[in-house]
């Protein structure tokens, strides 16, 4: 394993053992199986809060265990490098998109209504933004919020809905006002709200032991007072989860990679080939280097935008450079990976198929990196 990044502490390090422990005796049994199954025990989010993993970076008010977003990412690298299924940690970790916006912009009511019991380990929570009819136009969405008395009606659909099987909070975006970004408001939308439904369980390429779904809402009956911050304020807050959410998927590329090289390198030292290990070969050590080259070009940039994140000075286009450098990492040291395992990295039992597959998602989740690139080009100054 690479050397700590130096911003961080004692704690991080205590944070990451209690994070490797864990994963290695909860996670890594069953990471396989699964993946098979196509979904991971409910109980788990119970056992992970009692670990007190689930809570970390949020406020112990609410049951968390405090720390920053550097404690989050730190927490799931060791759950991804040592538990060794991505699809896992991503469905125990779907509270990330879906309770900051309610931490930043709703009342003590609902923060002690929703964000509560999804870090006691009792409820889960997902975010709704994507539309069956687009996805990183934000701005475009069509899920309709009518103000009836004290309710929303809701019609519309969402789609790629991480945890949206079983979530029981729904932080949605919907429209409630004109055209534009100025029309959208967020509401959380509750499990068994007459008129909402989880249409359909999605089959992915990767991420298989986490749920997908495409939810419909059908004059679904939102009360009023579920309404985060105010009306047609929305896109605020769904734009201040941005920077974090793509850092996580920065950090969670880093992670993955690094598990990747891990299982490479052991497979080059005990595959014997004409006589003698794979390492013995120039070829697949230069492969081994460049994928750990460009490992840590990317970790080191991750890692400078998670400072100036948490300095208060990360941009938009930081954290969409340092997204787009880990997940173009990602995918070459992935590929790689499967080469030196030969016939093997072809096979469903082995960990660097699986990653193989989970990796293609992360060019573009969290937006393209195709609209990163836009981003970039209209923050930076080239000229020096």
């Amino acid at each position: 394993m690479p050397r700590p990044p130096l911003h961080e502490t004692s704690e991080h390090a205590a944070l990451r053992e209690q994070a490797r422990r864990f994963a290695r005796a909860r996670i890594r049994p069953h990471a396989h199986a699964w993946d098979e199954a196509g979904e991971f025990p409910r109980s788990l989010y119970g056992e992970l809060a009692a670990a007190g993993l689930l809570g970390v970076g949020y406020p112990e008010a609410y049951g968390g265990s405090g720390g920053d977003l550097s404690h989050v990412l730190a927490c799931a690298e060791e759950l991804i490098v040592h538990g060794t299924n991505v699809g896992v940690v991503v469905g125990l970790g779907s509270h990330g998109i879906a309770l900051p916006p309610i931490l930043a912009f709703g009342d003590e009511e609902q923060r002690r209504r929703f964000v509560a019991p999804v870090l006691r380990g009792e409820a889960i929570a997902a975010l709704a933004i994507t539309e069956p009819g687009g996805g990183s136009d934000v701005a475009s969405l069509t899920t309709r919020a009518e103000r009836d008395g004290e309710h929303y009606v809701v019609t519309g659909a969402k789609t790629f809905i991480t945890s949206g099987c079983r979530a029981d909070y729904i932080t949605t975006a919907v429209r409630t006002g004109g055209p534009g970004h100025d029309g959208l408001s967020l509401l959380v939308i509750e499990r068994g709200t007459p008129g909402f439904s989880v249409s359909k369980k999605l089959a992915k390429t990767g991420w298989w032991a986490s749920d997908t779904a495409e939810l419909t809402f059908d004059g679904c009956r939102v009360p009023a007072r579920n309404l985060i911050g105010q009306e047609n304020a929305g896109f605020i807050a769904i734009v201040k989860n941005f920077v974090a959410e793509r850092l996580a998927l920065a950090s969670n590329a880093v992670a993955i990679a690094t598990l990747a090289l891990a299982e490479s390198a052991r497979y080059a030292r005990e595959r014997v080939a004409f006589g003698k290990p794979l390492e013995g070969f120039q070829v697949t050590r230069h492969r081994l280097a460049d994928m750990a080259t460009r490992l840590a070009a990317a970790r080191a940039l991750t890692n400078e935008v998670l400072v100036r994140h948490l300095r208060g000075e990360a941009t938009p286009a930081d954290a969409a450079m340092a997204k787009n450098a880990a997940t173009d990492m990602l995918t070459f040291v992935c590929d790689a990976a499967v080469q030196v395992h030969g016939g093997y990295g072809y096979m469903r039992e082995t960990v660097v198929e699986r990653l193989y597959r989970d990796a293609r998602l992360y060019p573009i989740g969290g937006g393209t990196r195709e609209i990163m690139n836009e981003i970039i080009s209209k923050t930076e100054r080239y000229d020096g």
